[in-house]
């Protein structure tokens, strides 16, 4: 269909619910869903955000579960965050980062470095977490040319690891099913295991012997492909696809002293785990490491424009400081003026209202009512950190016996994701991996909305095992 200059130029005509519902329907592409799903019903329509809650375009109320997609750390309906999205817009809409810079990103650049550890203290802004995955893997290979190691260019991460769906980043991705329809891939992406200590395959009765397992297998890995080939090594602080996996204890500290080792770079995927999900504005200070790089994303504007950064340390930004030397890479929007003014106004939330020690002081009184629900035969383990857990459903408790395919799917999409909707919560049901429930409410979240969550669960797991 095509419109004319001054149809475009027109004001947008009023639309009914009903022309919405279908333009929903027949026109948008909801990303990652399956289209077959809308033939017979309308696409959930959200109009209204509000604290921990969303609405729909029938008024009902849903608590956000999470954070829109790990990404509404301050909550909906923050005036002062759509304020300074719009004074800035009235001041300077945009200007590129291309050889310039605007005063909204070197201000906001100061405060990410500010609060990195060590020496990570050059930020290049993205829109997005894929594109700061994307932006590290190139500077990994850059890097190691420019020191004359030019063979340094392959990736490590972890099995079911997510970590973007953009050429490179999918690579690093570790969910096959995410990756078969677009293959081949960028080569020289290695996966090694990961830290789901409730299926460890080794040293299952000792969660620090796995780590240092889990961690052995990295080196092993570097050693196979030959350490002159391997540039780094992506790992997110807490696992997110498979169900919120946390490092065991000793974990980090043994991956970095592998990096060392072997001169591999590491990269703290932190677009989930970053600003305050696990109570501090960076994972890696949590868990006391220090990463080369840190990717990062959503929750950096709490979700009110779109934003990404990679982080990178002194010693990997030297080389660039001197001579000819450019890291020819860069994105139109990286950095956008609004954006920017937006995650500056976020900062200054976080601080007035200390959300990351509200993690900290609320993160024992979640955990323990969540742990409740290990009471139900369909929940065999609870696990996360933070405001970030993932509930591991089971069809034999005793055994850990996990669903086959056909009843994973049943379960998930016939049953769970639908009635944990219509009974008032939005949280994720998810397959990739074994079969889990996936919570990150926003941040402003306290012992009311926990309680809201595990009545919800309780219900809707309870009849979900009844009919196993």
């Amino acid at each position: 269909m095509t419109a004319s200059v001054d149809d475009l130029a027109a004001p947008a005509p009023a639309v009914s619910d009903g022309e919405l519902a279908t333009a929903a329907r027949t026109n948008l592409w909801p990303h990652f869903s399956r289209l077959s799903t809308y033939r017979d019903h309308d696409v959930p329509m959200i109009v209204k955000g509000e604290g921990a809650y969303v609405f729909d375009d029938k008024g009902n109320r849903y608590l956000d579960g999470l954070s829109g997609l790990f990404t509404v750390q301050a909550g909906h309906g923050r005036k002062e965050l759509a304020q300074a999205a719009a004074t800035q817009a009235e001041t300077l809409a945009f200007f590129p980062l291309w050889s310039y810079a605007h005063p909204q990103a070197a201000r906001l650049a100061e405060r990410l470095a500010a609060e990195t550890p060590g020496d990570l203290n050059r930020v290049f802004f993205t829109t997005g977490g894929g594109e700061a995955v994307e932006t590290a893997w190139k500077l990994a290979r850059h890097y190691f040319k420019t020191v004359g190691k030019p063979m340094k260019h392959k990736a490590i991460s972890r099995a079911i690891a997510y970590h973007g769906t953009t050429m490179g980043a999918l690579s690093i991705t570790g969910i096959p099913e995410a990756k078969q329809m677009y293959e081949p891939l960028v080569p020289s992406a290695i996966k090694v295991p990961n830290t789901n200590f409730y299926r460890a395959p080794y040293f299952a009765d000792d969660e620090e012997r796995f780590g240092r397992w889990a961690a052995d297998e990295i080196e092993a890995a570097i050693l196979a492909e030959g350490p002159e080939t391997v540039a780094v090594v992506f790992l997110e602080p807490v696992q997110n696809a498979g169900g919120c996996f946390p490092p065991p204890p000793g974990y980090w500290q043994r991956v970095r002293e592998i990096c060392d080792t072997y001169d591999v770079l590491l990269v703290s995927d932190e677009v989930i785990c970053a600003f305050g999900r696990l109570g501090e504005l960076f994972a890696c200070n949590r868990y006391d490491y220090v990463p080369d790089m840190i990717t990062c994303a959503k929750g950096m504007t709490s979700g009110y424009a779109p934003i990404g950064a990679m982080i990178a340390s002194d010693r990997i930004v030297e080389p660039f400081l001197t001579g000819t030397e450019s890291f020819a890479h860069g994105f139109t929007f990286g950095g956008h003026p609004v954006s920017a003014a937006v995650a500056n106004a976020n900062l200054d939330l976080f601080q007035r209202e200390d959300l990351c020690g509200r993690v900290r002081e609320n993160e024992k009184l979640f955990r323990t009512k969540l742990d409740t629900l290990l009471d139900l035969p369909i929940v065999g383990d609870v696990r996360g950190a933070g405001y970030f857990y993932g509930i591991e459903l089971v069809k034999d408790k005793a055994t850990k016996e996990t669903f086959d395919d056909d009843e994973a799917e049943r379960l998930l999409r016939g049953f769970l994701s639908g009635e944990l909707f219509r009974s008032g919560l939005y949280c994720r049901a998810d397959d990739r991996g074994d079969p889990v429930v996936q919570l990150a409410p926003p941040l402003i979240c306290g012992e009311p909305e926990f309680d809201e969550i595990v009545g919800v669960l309780h219900d809707v797991l309870s009849r979900a095992s009844a009919q196993l």
